[in-house]
């Protein structure tokens, strides 16, 4: 695209002048000309060519001058826009009122068209560099809506309808929250039904950050989802996962999960952790205990490994808590972690909410503790409720 320069005289030779001298870059497509002869003219123009690049306006002319043509041209608030400023030698004061009001430089008459050359130039140059700045702007500008959406969309996957199991509300309360660190995260929960008495339950936490992770999220939730909703035990379920994760596996990208399918008449509860943060379970008289640490690898990292599984028994009242580690993680301003001390204290502070009040308390305990520290991580956290 040639440059589009508007020269703004009412001195009818200076058009004659600029043709013959830039006649060459006129030929070849690199400079276009247009021509006023006063400040209306030129706001007329430039209305018409919204595309201008440089105005080269003499000061001293009738109807506008260049001083206004300026000050109207500045609240077009173009930064791309540049104007060289024209007039005598000894207009020193006008000519620096200009500079002081926004002209990128000036000329004196006579024109010396070799230095008007070299000045037009040197615009050319600060056109170029705003025109892409202001491109990779737009381009920013748009890639953060792109991430709005789809952290929106990425939130809109997870189940949110507390509780989940209306049919089963005499027997189990369930909740849960996602809080990303970014616009989008890697960590996920899931739960979903298998047959009339059992339900499937999923904390994991994909390795990395961003969209990255968020992508390797999706792909793990749908698949351990659709695994386990044919009725596989855990530890076959996450086998399964494991070797198609591997199969597709970028980057050594890994997640690690936590998936139980809990019993609805019995209360027990047959899982697999695959390197994950062990959960906790608040009992019904209020005490907290630790499951067992982890044996088995991540998901995604080794193909061809055997998940262990174990069993245990939620007796009425009490409650599993399942998180990932920007709980315990979480940084305070003066960069100390919250820690399992602090999470066990604050699970035994939610002792008789519901599950949702549950969840919610504790994501309040890690916030009230990390104050104004940016969060490091992705929260989620929860908690499964025995009833009867």
């Amino acid at each position: 695209m040639p440059v589009k320069i508007l020269s703004v005289d009412d001195e009818m030779d200076l058009e004659l002048l600029l043709t013959q001298y830039f006649r060459r870059k006129i030929r070849k497509g690199e400079y276009e000309f247009f021509f006023a002869h006063n400040g209306v003219e030129a706001l007329t123009t430039l209305l018409k060519q919204k595309d201008i690049d440089i105005i080269l306006s003499d000061i001293n002319m009738p109807e506008m001058d260049g001083l206004t043509l300026l000050t109207k041209v500045n609240e077009m608030q173009n930064p791309a826009l540049k104007c060289i400023m024209v007039s005598a030698y000894g207009d020193m004061g006008n000519i620096r009122q200009a500079m002081n009001n926004g002209a990128f430089d000036f000329a004196t008459k006579p024109i010396d068209l070799d230095d008007l050359s070299v000045t037009i130039e040197k615009a050319i140059e600060q056109i170029d560099y705003i025109k892409k700045t202001q491109q990779e702007h737009s381009q920013l500008e748009s890639l953060k809506t792109d991430l709005a959406v789809a952290g929106e969309i990425q939130q809109a996957i997870l189940p949110r309808i507390f509780p989940p199991f209306p049919e089963n509300k005499e027997q189990l309360d369930l909740a849960a929250l996602m809080t990303p660190a970014k616009d989008v995260g890697g960590d996920f929960y899931d739960f979903f039904r298998i047959d009339e008495d059992h339900i499937g339950m999923v904390m994991a936490d994909v390795s990395g950050k961003g969209v990255p992770a968020a992508i390797f999220m999706a792909v793990s939730r749908t698949l351990i989802r659709a695994i386990g909703m044919q009725g596989n035990k855990p530890s076959d379920c996450i086998h399964r996962a494991n070797e198609l994760l591997c199969a597709e596996s970028v980057d050594s990208m890994f997640v690690t999960v936590f998936y139980a399918i809990y019993n609805l008449k019995t209360g027990e509860l047959n899982y697999c952790n695959a390197g994950h943060n062990s959960p906790y379970i608040l009992k019904a008289n209020g005490a907290v205990e630790v499951m067992p640490m982890s044996t088995n690898c991540m998901v995604g990292a080794i193909n061809g490994l055997d998940f262990a599984e174990s069993q245990m028994q939620l007796e009425a009242g009490d409650t599993l808590i399942m998180y990932t580690d920007g709980v315990n993680e979480a940084f305070s301003p003066a960069f100390e972690e919250f820690g399992d001390a602090r999470l066990e204290t604050s699970i035994g502070q939610q002792q008789g909410k519901d599950c949702r009040a549950l969840v919610e308390g504790i994501l309040g305990s890690v916030k009230e503790f990390a104050a104004e520290a940016p969060q490091s991580d992705d929260i989620t956290i929860m908690a499964i409720k025995r009833k009867s």
